[in-house]
């Protein structure tokens, strides 16, 4: 029943209706999912698959997290077999692979940095030359460094860079170039950095203006890049980023040109033996939640390429995708998820041939959000105005509550990832536009940030409402005890407008899914409500369960449970409030027609109606009391205003202000006004003859 009601509730219908509108023709698939029970509450297509692109990646992450320690690192290690002759380093230094992916500027201010570091390890043994071999060990990974199953452009680009155990700069090079230093010359190239490895073709000729139409090609198999083209005499300048071929041999460039410019002269000797080990290192550029946020929050794949082969590496002893696969389905079978709802061609995501579910995939994300190291693996998605969502969902006033992961290729859009809702829950959810045919990439993402915003808003009706009561609660902490503290935020109050019936369940019940709190405006009980939440919140993160506590039995927010008869329930209870026995007051015996009250509302109610006791002060002992000054210490009450028909308790509530030397002072959300402070004397003279009488309550702190 929850999942019907809460599709409804969520509006879900009206979902599939705007993408049509807007993107006509892409397929869409949505899933909504509880962390805390688990339980889907809605999906649009959520058993049908869909190509994930990058949303992939929060699979190979989840199996990282879940199957290695949090204090991993790759590890290069780098031996120096042979012997030492004055300053000259004899032998075969040996660099083994262990799928390190940030030999690059990610971490460090120079990309150099860590194999600077190598350098200078060799350097401390008093080396300042080396005679003999630099051999590279990368059977770390087994199967081509390429990635299978991805379109043939993709290696053409520096997201589809080779993967190799040993890398350098994701793999990565930087041409720049600008206009030469007349119209008809070559434009001016540099490669960033220059080991020495990559070969630079430059046909690109300078021309008039402010032109930039440039060409460029790689080689398939060698170093090599051809840039065309034309770029105009007024550009500045600009650069392309673009994969180099055989990392491998693009670490060796590296670490050669390092040994260079630490001072050490490397004459390649292959005769020479190997020799005793003399010295071994181990070095690891960045810690493994650094290259988790890499993954999830920048969506880096050769990030997610090497983590994925490293997985499968550290579960059988072979990095490649197969092993890296069967590490995934293992993990996804000790979740209990039907690792047939995944189809897993990489680890990144840009083989169209990936598939998953909606539903399985925000069952995976519910089910990390629950695993001992959960919060980890949340902390490394992105949100709006990190990573990827640098320029998403920007527009939301409290971006803190969602972190997702996004997904583009061609013709595919994902966006998973969590939603924390005002009530305690936290949402999983996983959205996908496949076969989006000619509808803008822009359009694309323009929907499904639409539509996720949606969910943040629903799930947080009036989020700054509830900001604005921590900040008033954050005010109001040297005020102490419950009776100053009533009299403050009831105080603080004043000026609030009136509306009747302001609140309601949200989207956890459709009776009244008006928000859970509301403070643009109030009726009585809903001020009384938010004050003593306030009052008696032992913390500015607790306001709002407090609140609940307030407002429904056992705190269980639902239409039902909702403490609706302010004598009968909410203060009949007992426990936040309770009637104070006066000089003067009456007993009589009142039933309230509860029965009728929830079939009307066609809510299914089984407990008999009993009669209760209901305590007043007769109205004129009432407006005697009202009509003489107070003595004593401050005391703040509530007050009901009792009902004249026999099937109602009261009609209206506020609080009570008695000052000592000074007439009882009525504090009330008053109808069509707002929250207003008169002597009480004055509202009763208004009552005469429609009040039986009022009863006084006093609030209580469990």
């Amino acid at each position: 029943m929850l999942s019907t009601i809460v599709l409804a509730q969520f509006g879900l219908d009206s979902f599939q209706t705007y993408v049509d509108s807007v993107v006509p023709g892409s397929r869409y698939g949505l899933s909504i999912r509880s962390v805390k029970t688990g339980k889907e509450l809605g999906n649009i297509r959520g058993v049908e698959k869909f190509t994930p692109a990058s949303t992939l990646k929060t699979l190979t992450t989840a199996a990282a997290v879940h199957y290695l320690p949090l204090d991993y690192a790759p590890k290069t290690d780098v031996s120096l077999n042979g012997s030492v002759r004055k300053k000259t380093f004899i032998g075969t230094v040996n660099v083994r692979g262990g799928g390190d992916p940030n030999f690059s500027g990610r971490y460090y201010a120079d990309p150099f940095h860590i194999i600077y570091a190598m350098a200078d390890s060799i350097r401390a043994l008093g080396v300042d030359s080396i005679s003999g071999k630099i051999t590279l060990d990368s059977s770390y990974y087994k199967g081509p460094w390429r990635a299978e199953h991805w379109r043939k452009n993709f290696y053409d680009a520096w997201y589809g860079a080779e993967i190799a155990p040993l890398g350098f700069n994701d793999n990565c090079t930087m041409i720049r170039f600008k206009p030469g230093l007349k119209v008809g010359d070559l434009a001016r190239a540099e490669i960033l950095p220059d080991v020495g490895y990559v070969v630079l073709k430059n046909e690109m000729v300078t021309v008039p203006g402010k032109k930039r139409k440039w060409t460029w090609a790689l080689d398939s198999a060698k170093p090599e890049i051809t840039i065309g083209g034309a770029i105009g005499i007024g550009v500045d300048s600009s650069q392309l980023v673009l994969p180099v071929r055989n990392p491998v041999a693009y670490f060796k460039a590296a670490f050669t040109h390092a040994l260079k410019e630490r001072g050490i002269t490397f004459k390649e000797q292959n005769n020479v033996p190997d020799g005793i080990q003399i010295a071994s290192y181990s070095f690891s550029a960045a810690p493994f939640l650094s290259i988790l946020d890499e993954i999830n929050q920048r969506s880096q794949n050769l990030h997610a390429e090497t983590i994925f082969r490293n997985l499968g590496a550290q579960k059988s002893g072979v990095g490649s995708v197969e092993s890296g696969r069967n590490a995934e389905m293992k993990f996804l079978a000790e979740m209990g998820i039907d690792s047939t709802d995944f189809e897993v061609w990489d680890g990144c995501g840009l083989s169209p041939k990936n598939k998953v579910k909606p539903s399985t995939e925000t069952t995976l994300l519910a089910k990390m959000a629950r695993h001992p190291k959960g919060r980890f693996y949340i902390n490394s998605f992105a949100g709006p105005g990190i990573g990827t969502g640098g320029k998403r969902m920007l527009d939301l006033p409290y971006p803190w509550l969602t972190r997702f992961k996004t997904g583009f290729i061609g013709e595919v859009h994902g966006l998973v990832g969590y939603i924390y809702t005002l009530e305690g829950d936290t949402l999983a959810v996983a959205m996908y536009l496949n076969e989006t045919g000619r509808n803008s990439d822009a359009q694309l993402k323009d929907v499904l940030d639409t539509l996720w915003s949606r969910l943040v808003y629903r799930t947080n009706d009036n989020y700054g409402s509830l900001m604005r009561m921590k900040q008033m609660w954050l005010a109001a902490q040297n005020v102490a005890g419950l009776t100053a503290r009533l009299e403050y935020f009831s105080r603080m109050m004043k000026g609030t407008p009136y509306k009747l019936g302001p609140m309601g369940e949200s989207y956890l019940d459709p009776i009244e899914n008006k928000p859970l709190v509301y403070m643009d405006s109030v009726d009585c009980v809903t001020y009384l409500e938010h004050v003593l939440a306030m009052a008696i919140a032992p913390s500015e993160n607790e306001i709002f369960n407090t609140l609940q506590k307030i407002r429904y039995k056992g705190g269980k927010i639902g239409f039902v449970n909702r403490k609706h008869y302010l004598l009968a329930d909410w203060v009949g209870e007992g426990k936040y409030a309770r009637p104070m026995q006066v000089p003067g007051d009456t007993v009589v015996k009142r039933t309230m027609p509860k029965q009728n009250f929830f079939r009307a509302k066609k809510i299914k109610y089984d407990i008999p109606d009993a009669p209760m006791d209901l305590r007043y002060l007769p109205y004129n002992r009432a407006v005697e009391m009202a009509s003489k000054p107070y003595e004593g210490p401050l005391m703040v009450t509530g007050v009901a205003f009792v009902a004249s028909a026999n099937d109602l308790d009261a009609t209206h509530t506020g609080f009570v202000v008695f000052r000592n030397g000074e007439f009882p002072v009525l504090r009330h959300a008053a109808w069509k006004k707002q929250v207003i402070e008169l002597p009480l004397k004055d509202y009763l003279a208004s009552r005469k003859g429609k009040l039986p009488g009022i009863t006084l309550f006093e609030f209580l702190k469990p």
